[in-house]
């Protein structure tokens, strides 16, 4: 498989000019732990994920130092944790260097990306505008889109990519639509991802896919969203 087998392509982002409150509510409300950040020409400004967040002052969780750590750290990373705990905008507290792969990157090679530099999502480009992200998630979802054992030619045929492609523009008019990355086919076979509020969307969905031609099974891994506890 691919990067652009298993990506997202409908990229949640974030701008520059965002305040840190707008950014971190569209994390939220998107339920992410992270999101790149895109400029005015859609041109990949950085990242920004939940760690950069963490240490607020708003919050009271800038980092403690004792004065005997400072008189040893260098002016440099004293200034950095400042903008980091009080940036008013999403490119004070971004990451600026943002490490990337392109549509055509194997699988193997951004799992190990993601392991060898401790990272949880990966911006996919194309000349050097943003295309999509590759999660964890998605990883995994392809895993479990797998037939096991595993099959002896692992990038979905064309023909798959083709059924995809086609069975979400048969479902990009209604209400309870699937993204592109939602929907993954493997030898025919549909696999539907994503959060759905009723049992009759479930139906829908596979009903919707099992009507686009060369569609022999839809299966279902949808589930419903999670009810955060009043406090």
């Amino acid at each position: 498989m691919l990067a652009i087998d298993v990506m997202t392509p409908s990229v949640i982002c974030a701008q520059p000019e965002m305040t840190v409150q707008e950014a971190a509510k569209r994390l939220v409300e998107n339920r992410i732990s992270g999101m790149p950040v895109v400029d005015a020409n859609g041109a990949l400004a950085g990242i920004l994920s939940e760690g950069d967040l963490l240490h607020r002052v708003e919050l009271g969780t800038g980092k403690r130092r004792s004065r005997w750590l400072e008189l040893f750290s260098s002016t440099r990373d004293l200034a950095s944790s400042f903008v980091k705990e009080h940036g008013r905008t999403v490119a004070d507290v971004m990451t600026t260097t943002v490490i990337t792969v392109d549509e055509t990157t194997p699988v193997a090679d951004i799992a190990e990306l993601m392991e060898r530099r401790r990272i949880k999502r990966v911006p996919v480009v194309r000349d050097g505008a943003l295309v999509g992200i590759v999660t964890r998630g998605n990883l995994i979802r392809a895993l479990a889109s797998t037939a096991a054992p595993a099959q002896t030619q692992d990038t979905p045929s064309a023909d798959d990519r083709e059924i995809a492609d086609a069975i979400v523009a048969a479902l990009s008019e209604k209400r309870w639509a699937l993204s592109k990355g939602n929907v993954i086919v493997k030898d025919g076979v549909a696999h539907l991802w994503g959060v759905i509020e009723s049992e009759a969307e479930e139906r829908a969905l596979c009903i919707a896919a099992l009507e686009v031609k060369g569609v022999k099974e839809a299966r279902a891994h949808l589930s419903y969203p999670t009810i955060m506890p009043l406090m």
